[in-house]
């Protein structure tokens, strides 16, 4: 087939399985608009309000479905747009592929109009880029895109192409999807780790985002269950264990349990499995977990011994390295630490109700009952995201959708429209925003509705930027400096003004009332609840700090 380079755009992405894309128009793209119009019946197009909100559209698109997301934005400033989000998907090891436009090849190092080195900007927060130069090598950088995105850890890959290329005309020859697979192969060290996991007393199994992405939440299961390991798990890693499962501890680190970062301390041995030790939970490096041997296993060889020095490691995919280590594990009764583990649940913080104001932990198990087992969960970042990961206790793998490496406000709106159209059912999308971050992207609402997206959007609104006047309370003698901005926005009425359905809520009853209708409505829906600016989210260890620096209030 004789194509354009913009008809080869489209050819490779419908080769690759990628049906639906996020992104806006301009200039430097219009070829390959040109060739979406012509494709629209086996390509979707989801025209976002800004470039940020495609990408995170894309981010939330991946996480809710597994597959590659896909972002195109033209150049210039609609590449930089975008940077937040790959930086955000970076962090988190999302696959996207990000597709951007440039000026002719000829006009570029001009300073042309909207010229920007989107490949040197990207550099950082890309798994990998590409800059193409000749048409001859357009599907093959395409392509081997998308396999980059999804093999080893996953991440964004952007490529970059000059409009010239786009209208240029050569043969193409399909080729089928890729498709990674992981090959399993030996791990020198295994028997060496199995033998300190059989000798440990004070075992603790502590699980990251990983583990849910290579698919290990059954082997980690069946370990737990055989050696009686108490597990923890940090925030990408929520709804791998149920609520209530008799070895989950919770989340650990600066706003985990008690319960899980007594156990950290305490614990002889700590395997952990997919998770970098960030500075979230490791807060103090040299005394984490600092009476154990650590056994570290990851795919990434550069998070070994990065930011917590270990005894032991194993390089590989979690769900291929516990199916060649559980034969090797004895079974187990380590019921004299596990009542020691029930001793501290006993005595760990418990929030009190109060059903004559909106308290935080009693609107997210509401929204928990009320939404169901199968329900998809999307915050954005501060007080309200930490209060999710919390007190939702009906999650289930990749069902919580978060910044939690990057830390990006605005990102929750544009992830749940992405993850909504990803998954394409009846499952209800729950966005949980705080005010501050609202603020940030919820222009998006355009495009919920316009598409008829039926996001459910819960705001806490406590009229200030939560989580930094939380430290500022702390740490800074409350001088609330910039986080009590005393904004008058009416959010009914300006869903209202959007084309969405809007609630104003001050009781638990009220936020029933709405979540009742809103579960029943085919379009996007936004929840304002009141909350008063003195919640904090606890317990909070500080930066730096142990579990002897513990605060519960």
């Amino acid at each position: 087939m004789l194509l354009t380079g913009a008809q080869i755009v489209a050819e490779v992405l419908i080769e690759q399985g990628a049906d639906t894309v996020f992104g806006y128009p301009g200039g430097a793209v219009l070829n390959i608009y040109d060739a979406l119009y012509e494709y629209q019946d086996k390509i979707r197009h989801i025209m976002t309000a800004h470039e940020q909100g495609a990408s995170h559209a894309a981010d939330g698109y991946a996480r809710a479905t597994g597959r590659t997301g896909v972002v195109i934005a033209t150049s210039g400033p609609g590449s930089t747009n975008i940077v937040t989000g790959l930086a955000t998907a970076y962090m988190d090891s999302v696959p996207m592929v990000a597709i951007t436009g440039n000026v002719n090849t000829d006009q570029i190092g001009k300073d042309s109009f909207q010229e920007v080195f989107i490949g040197g900007i990207t550099m950082s927060v890309t798994k990998h880029n590409s800059v193409v130069r000749r048409i001859e090598d357009l599907a093959t950088t395409l392509r081997r895109a998308f396999a980059i995105a999804q093999e080893g850890r996953k991440g964004p890959v952007l490529v970059d192409i000059p409009k010239n290329i786009t209208a240029q005309k050569i043969e193409f020859t399909p080729q089928p999807p890729v498709h990674p697979v992981y090959q399993s192969r030996t791990y020198p060290g295994l028997a060496e780790v199995a033998e300190v996991i059989n000798r440990a007393r004070r075992p603790l199994i502590y699980f990251g985002g990983g583990v849910r992405l290579s698919n290990a939440g059954e082997e980690l299961r069946a370990l737990i269950e055989k050696a009686d390991i108490p597990a923890t798990h940090t925030i990408m890693a929520a709804g791998i264990l149920g609520y209530g499962e008799r070895h989950d501890l919770g989340l650990l680190g600066m706003h985990g349990c008690v319960t899980a970062n007594l156990a950290a301390n305490e614990a002889d041995v700590v395997l952990a499995i997919g998770t970098r030790f960030s500075d979230r939970v490791a807060l103090n490096p040299k005394k984490f977990a600092a009476q154990a041997k650590i056994i570290h296993i990851d795919i990434d060889a550069s998070e070994i011994n990065k930011n917590v020095k270990v005894a032991q490691s194993i390089t590989g995919d979690a769900k291929d390295v516990l199916q060649q280590l559980l034969p090797l594990i004895q079974e187990a009764d380590h019921s004299e630490w596990m009542q020691q583990i029930r001793t501290w649940q006993a005595e760990d913080y418990v929030p009190q109700d109060d059903n004559t104001k909106l308290k935080p932990h009693q609107v997210i198990r509401l929204l928990c009952d009320m939404a169901g087992e199968d329900a998809y969960y999307v915050t954005d970042v501060g007080q309200h995201q930490m209060w999710a990961a919390q007190y939702l206790r009906r999650v289930q793998p990749g069902h919580f959708l978060t910044s939690g490496g990057l830390g990006t406000m605005g990102y929750g709106y544009g992830a749940a429209i992405g993850a909504k159209i990803g998954i394409a059912d009846d499952r209800p999308v729950i966005h949980i925003t705080g005010d501050g971050s609202f603020h940030m992207n919820m222009n998006e609402a355009c495009t919920a509705v316009s598409y008829n997206v039926p996001v459910i959007t819960v705001i806490f609104n406590n009229a200030v930027l939560g989580m930094v006047r939380q430290w500022q309370t702390v740490f800074y003698h409350s001088h609330f400096s910039s986080t009590e901005p005393e904004r008058k926005t009416n959010y009914v009425k300006v869903a209202e003004g959007f084309g969405a359905r809007g609630y104003h809520c001050e009781t638990l009853d009220e936020v029933r009332t709405a979540m009742e209708d809103a579960l029943k409505q085919t379009g996007p829906v936004w929840i304002e609840c009141v909350i008063d600016r003195e919640e904090k989210v606890l317990p909070m260890i500080p930066a730096g700090g142990t579990i002897d620096d513990i605060m519960l209030n």
